[in-house]
């Protein structure tokens, strides 16, 4: 036998715990991401109830910051997805 059949054996034999680990990485990966932009959204609303002439900035800078947060998430997401199907 060879090395690759071995290490092949093993993938294969490991598969159902990666396609586990692929779905509680998604499941993880939305609640940290809803967590994040609980977050955020706490924060901006109390910046705002202290400078209200600042709204507009915090507004932008709220809407900046979740977009990363949803960009993350969804990499995440879709590695996980990949993981899961193939």
């Amino acid at each position: 036998m060879s090395l690759l059949t071995i290490l092949l054996q093993a993938v294969a034999d490991l598969s159902p715990y990666a396609k586990l680990g692929a779905g509680i990485g998604a499941g993880i990966a939305a609640i940290g991401a809803g967590m994040g932009i609980g977050q955020i959204g706490r924060a901006a609303v109390e910046s705002i109830a202290r400078q209200p002439e600042a709204v507009d900035d915090i507004r932008s800078n709220m809407i900046v910051a979740a977009a990363l947060i949803e960009g993350v998430a969804f990499f995440a997401i879709v590695v996980c997805l990949l993981i899961l199907f193939l």
